[in-house]
């Protein structure tokens, strides 16, 4: 059975940095696109970063250029999310999702198979 199974979440200081995995069981990495969500208390979920199933293109929100990046090795097959430099506005639970689409399409409704998602909290 395919499975997204999300590890390296935890308690971060201000500043700091993180590298989430997503491992997508039973899922071919150059058919599906994978894509980094968010969601923090009381808001909504976000779409954060991305690595397409075509060619392996990557994008990442406005919000965390420069910061986070996403990258993945196909043949785990793991996706990763590299966080850096950490704020608090960057905690929430996050989630790694999956679409057979391509090219990282920015609608959540695309993307039907999800993880449980992991939490990440950035405080001193």
């Amino acid at each position: 059975q395919a499975q997204l199974v999300e590890s390296g979440g935890g308690l971060v200081q201000p500043g700091g940095s993180l590298i989430l995995s997503c491992v997508a069981l039973g899922y071919s990495l150059d058919r599906h696109s994978i894509r980094w969500f968010r969601q923090a208390p009381g808001k909504e979920r976000e779409g954060v970063a991305c690595i397409s199933g075509s060619g392996g293109d990557t994008n990442v929100a406005d919000s965390v250029k420069g910061r986070f990046s996403v990258s993945a090795e196909p043949l785990k097959p793991t996706v990763y999310l590299q966080m850096n430099n950490l704020n608090v506005e960057d905690t929430g639970v996050y989630y790694c999702a999956a679409t057979r689409f391509g090219q990282c399409p920015l609608e959540r409704s695309l993307y039907p198979y999800w993880g449980q998602g992991i939490q990440v909290t950035i405080s001193s």
